[in-house]
């Protein structure tokens, strides 16, 4: 494996571009809003010191809850195209009897957690127990058995569909601790990524606080993101994935999947752009090679081969073929625009069709607020090699504009702060 700690970037704007800058609005808008990072922060707490109460059926049993997927990695997007539904996970692990079947181990689960709050719907699923709050937010309480082995985290969950017959019910060998290591591992914060995209990040808190109360008044403690532009990209992939999803029936690709391949895809110093075509590329190719040898795609986690990241999608041949000529043509459409000098307002109305069309017009409006901001302050943005990035016109997006780079002395400001 790569050791990616030991490698600097080179000296590259990797959101010089609008195109850059557009996608990374759109993450920002697509992903988990600070006051419900926190809150979930929090919930994760709480729920841990339910279970574990003495009056619980699980008191004694309980050795460990921690996030596991997207919140474990900090690429938690919105649910299924939606934006404002969110999806975390987390695991318990807990000393349950070797007698006990996955039913059971997952009925016993339900009932620790079934009053856990009088505002809270508690629902059992095939693999989880699944917490609905009020504001939308959801935690899947997955059920854990450690495995006898040396490595940590190694565990069995359980699955058991209440209306299937028991010979069904199987334990499924999982270490989702060990995945997530692995990954941040492979995607180390690169440093002048990162610190555009808190740039970036910072701008559109602020703006959008003036009318939504998930971003309004946000602690001033409250850390702003640091991330590689690997795992921006991927939930920007995520996000594309959950548009394309809904026009398609049964279960969508895993994101577990798609996190493994941007692991493996990860190489510091690339724009968000670039990125993003790279993984949806990578994963596109995945499938392809699998369909011409006439399998599905078998993805499995890189620090333990029983666990099979694929064993629910896909469901037959069309269903992987049909996205993996989605994320070429995803792909191809991302390489045009940046190959060609296409207008910003035809940009955002491609990105509508590849994101949302909600979620791209918040987008578009911090990008015209950050813009308008920039022009009339006279404040000025460099690129990193030194050029300065002047807007030929206003870069209001819905007009079409130009950018032209002339010679300046080199800075790392990517745009200013509101007061």
């Amino acid at each position: 494996m790569n050791d990616y700690s030991r490698i600097r970037s080179p000296i590259k704007n990797q959101l010089e571009t609008p195109l850059d800058i557009l996608l990374a609005d759109i993450a920002v808008m697509v992903q988990l809003p600070p006051g419900l990072h926190a809150k979930a922060c929090d919930r994760y707490e709480a729920l841990r010191q339910y279970v574990v109460r003495p009056n619980s059926p699980l008191f004694g049993l309980v050795t460990q809850l921690y996030p596991q997927g997207s919140m474990a990695i900090d690429a938690t997007t919105s649910t299924r195209g939606t934006d404002n539904e969110y999806d975390l996970d987390a695991v318990l692990e807990a000393e349950f009897p070797a007698q006990m079947k996955p039913g059971e181990v997952l009925d016993l689960t339900y009932e620790a957690l079934k009053d856990y709050r009088v505002d809270a719907k508690v629902l059992r699923q095939t693999r989880c127990v699944t917490i609905c709050y009020t504001d939308d937010m959801h935690v899947d309480v997955t059920p854990a058995r450690r495995r006898p082995t040396s490595l940590e985290h190694e565990s069995n969950i359980f699955h058991a569909k209440p209306e299937e017959h028991l010979h069904r019910h199987v334990e499924v060998p999982m270490n989702a601790f060990g995945f997530a290591a692995w990954y941040r591992g492979r995607t180390p914060d690169e440093e002048l990524f990162s610190e555009a995209f808190r740039e970036l990040t910072f701008d559109a808190w602020n703006i959008l606080a003036k009318a939504d109360p998930v971003f309004h008044d946000v602690p001033d403690q409250t850390p702003l993101p640091r991330k590689s532009v690997t795992t921006v990209a991927l939930q920007l992939l995520k996000r594309f994935r959950d548009i394309w999803g809904l026009g398609q029936p049964g279960r969508i690709p895993p994101s577990v999947m798609l996190s493994c391949h941007a692991g493996h895809a990860a190489q510091p110093g690339l724009s968000l752009s670039e990125m993003v075509i790279r993984q949806a590329r990578w994963t596109a190719k995945a499938i392809n090679s699998a369909a011409r040898m006439g399998r599905l795609i078998e993805v499995r986690n890189p620090v333990m081969h029983e666990d099979r990241f694929t064993d629910r999608w896909p469901e037959n041949q069309q269903q992987q073929q049909t996205f993996a000529a989605s994320l070429t043509d995803f792909a191809d459409c991302l390489q045009f625009m940046r190959a060609n000098d296409m207008s910003l307002e035809d940009m955002q109305e491609v990105l509508r069709k590849c994101f949302g069309s909600q979620v791209v017009t918040k987008s578009v409006r911090i990008f015209n607020d950050r813009t308008g901001r920039a022009l009339r302050g006279g404040s000025q943005r460099y690129t990193q090699r030194g050029g300065l990035f002047v807007p030929a016109a206003p870069a209001i997006v819905g007009v079409t504009t130009a950018a032209s780079v002339v010679p300046a002395r080199a800075h790392t400001n990517m745009g200013e702060r509101r007061p």
